[in-house]
């Protein structure tokens, strides 16, 4: 049903809109007229007519909240609020894991939210130094919960994206070391290859 507006109406939203928010003046105008448009009628009104109110939605220079000077501003009550040192509900301790988007298994390091990956940690600890940078460590039978020393490998990024896209990381650890080998060949065909060019 098309909503003709008769022109007391259309007077009076052009005289009342400045300063009023639409939910604030379609409530006058029901109210005034006995009717109950939905806000989103009168908005459109406005629109259609190019009636603004002048707001802005933001707050003016000078404009002082209504919090100032007030420290915390009480919601729901002291009961609802965090007591100083209580841990939230959520809260895991460091040792925890979980798995991440990438399925893989993380374990919390530290506090409050810093997580690394299992497998770089089971790694780390049998080799006793820290995975080198520009290296990753890969899982040689393909499992992602197979934390096995002998099946975490460590290899270049390089080597890594070379095997990632001629397949050549296996079900099988040995299998894979084999594709690490392989990768090493690939690059130095590629290498000559450029260089003849």
């Amino acid at each position: 049903m098309v909503l003709r507006y008769t022109p007391e109406q259309r007077d009076f939203i052009k005289n009342n809109a400045a300063g009023k928010g639409n939910a604030e003046l379609t409530e006058l105008f029901n109210a005034r007229f006995g009717l109950n448009l939905s806000v989103e009628k009168i908005k459109c009104f406005k629109a259609n007519h190019r009636i603004s109110s002048g707001l802005t939605g933001r707050f003016e220079s000078g404009h002082v909240p209504a919090n100032k000077g007030k420290k915390g501003l009480s919601q729901g009550g002291v009961e609802t609020q965090f007591k100083k040192g209580r841990k939230p509900h959520n809260y895991v301790p460091v040792g925890s894991e979980r798995v991440n988007g990438d399925d893989y298994v993380d374990i919390k390091v530290a506090d409050p939210n810093k997580w690394r990956g299992k497998h770089l940690i089971v790694w780390e600890q049998h080799q006793g130094c820290s995975v080198p940078k520009g290296h990753a460590v890969i899982f040689g039978d393909g499992n992602r919960r197979n934390f096995d020393p002998d099946n975490l490998i460590l290899v270049t990024r390089g080597q890594l994206a070379i095997m990632n896209k001629n397949g050549l990381i296996q079900k099988n650890a040995e299998f894979t070391r084999t594709g690490i080998i392989m990768a090493d060949i690939i690059k130095k065909i590629g290498e000559k290859r450029r260089r003849k060019k």
